[in-house]
């Protein structure tokens, strides 16, 4: 697909008046070493590096790309800088927009490109898994042919998400999140740098700290945000851009929420006793506080399972399945879509039974414990599996249960330390109900009561 008219008048506009580019556009790398974050991908001799002709012998390795990781960390930065290095033609396609008639015009000007004038191309295709299987193996011919370098970006996992013969032929790169030193970083080059704001205005520490946590790790949301600031901060003949400036000009109020101090373990704590006292709107108030806080989603996932078992246990015990669930998928999707997944569990937490007997349960045996109170394993409860452990009355005696009726045995389990000790004490809450009457029928039995 070759540039329009409309393309390249605009290109030829931003070369000319390069202020007339938003921010994000002007501050993008020129090469790898101005790449912001993926450490682990621009170390020398790397395969990235190889594939634009540093180190030895040149350009090397398969001709196909493939991206991995979350939105907004640089894969189509990626992807030019490539272009720019290599000095290839760059095009770019999206598979939401994007089929197989825009993927072979692509194609074809790129085989006629290379012909004509000896200008290799290289095809950005962003979010590759919302290609069929279909419209995928299109892109094959291409690839093995090496008429086009193809740079394939997704958020999803590639071994579900892409066939395996392109994913056989291609490198895999799998990128990391961006972290706020990393956008720190950027937004202090944005600030200085000649092709960014040159020095026209600071950004103190407050108005950062709000930045930082609106940009979620995406890096051209912070500079988006940096932009809008700086516009407003200059409008007003402000030499810094306040934090004031800042939430006018984003529509964004900063959150009171420290990510390494009090306010973090507050709002935590504030979300757990809500879920505890089963008021979903409290809950779904500081769990939004905390998202908009930029917390990480995975530490509200953690703090989701534990009070599935602390909280709730086995009054449904349905609740913990609910938040592993919920963590495996905020791991796999991140935001801002994980905050539909953590908006379901905790609402499905605070609207559970709750019953912390499995808590106190496990705290009153671990106490016993400490203390002293373990003594000898009843050595009917022994290991008898080797030689010798019939002479030392190992095993001997041992009852097994499902040989009986009911399927339990009247026999001693504990040690005498601990014997008669009753350390799960079931609540009449929800499904626990239930294990409460099934408790107390067992322990009758084992006893050997005859009413059990």
């Amino acid at each position: 697909m070759e540039p329009d008219l409309f393309t390249a008048a605009a290109e030829d506009r931003q070369e000319k008046d390069p202020a007339s580019s938003p921010l994000a556009v002007r501050m993008r790398p020129r090469t790898l070493d101005e790449v912001v974050g993926q450490g682990h991908l621009l170390k020398p001799g790397s395969p990235l590096r190889r594939l634009v002709g540093e180190g030895s012998g040149g350009p090397a390795g398969p001709s196909s790309v493939i991206l991995w990781g979350p939105p907004g960390i640089g894969k189509t930065t990626l992807a030019y800088v490539v272009s720019q290095a290599t000095n290839k033609r760059f095009v770019e396609l999206s598979a939401i927009t994007a089929g197989v008639k825009e993927v072979r015009a692509v194609i074809d000007g790129a085989r006629r490109a290379s012909g004509g004038y000896g200008k290799e191309t290289v095809l950005f295709l962003d979010e590759i898994h919302r290609f069929s299987k279909a419209q995928q193996d299109s892109l094959l011919p291409a690839v093995e042919n090496r008429w086009v370098t193809l740079i394939a970006a997704t958020t999803e996992n590639p071994y579900f998400s892409i066939i395996s013969p392109l994913l056989s032929r291609s490198l895999l790169l799998t990128l990391q999140a961006l972290t706020d030193e990393d956008l720190r970083g950027l937004l202090h080059r944005a600030l200085t740098d000649e092709r960014g704001l040159g020095g026209a205005v600071t950004l103190p520490a407050d108005a950062e700290a709000h930045l930082l946590r609106i940009a979620g790790g995406d890096a051209r949301r912070a500079l988006t945000a940096l932009e809008a600031g700086a516009g407003s901060a200059i409008a007003k003949g402000e030499a810094e851009i306040t934090l004031e400036t800042l939430e006018e000009s984003v529509d964004r109020a900063a959150v009171k929420y420290d990510r390494d101090g009090d306010q973090h373990y507050d709002v935590a704590s504030a979300l757990i006793k809500s879920i505890r006292g089963s008021d979903v709107d409290a809950t779904l108030h500081y769990l939004a506080r905390m998202i908009e806080a930029g917390e990480d989603p995975r530490f509200i996932a953690r703090r989701l399972m534990i009070s599935a078992s602390e909280d709730i246990g086995l009054a449904d015990p349905t609740a913990l399945q609910t938040a592993v669930a919920g963590a495996q998928a905020v791991a796999l999707i991140g935001f801002p879509e994980a905050r539909i997944t953590l908006s379901q569990v905790a609402i499905a937490l605070a609207l559970a039974p709750k019953s912390n007997a499995a808590y106190l349960a496990i705290d009153a045996a671990l106490a016993d414990v400490r203390a002293g109170l373990a003594g000898p394993v009843p050595p009917h409860l022994r290991d008898g599996h080797y030689k010798g452990a019939e002479k030392l009355g190992h095993a001997q005696g041992y009852l097994y249960p499902h040989d009986l009726p009911g399927g339990i045995a009247a026999q001693r389990y504990a040690p005498e330390a601990v014997h008669g000790k009753q350390y799960y004490a079931p609540t009449r809450y929800g499904a626990e109900a239930r294990y409460a009457d099934v408790v107390e029928r067992v322990r009758s039995r084992l006893r050997g009561d005859q009413e059990g």
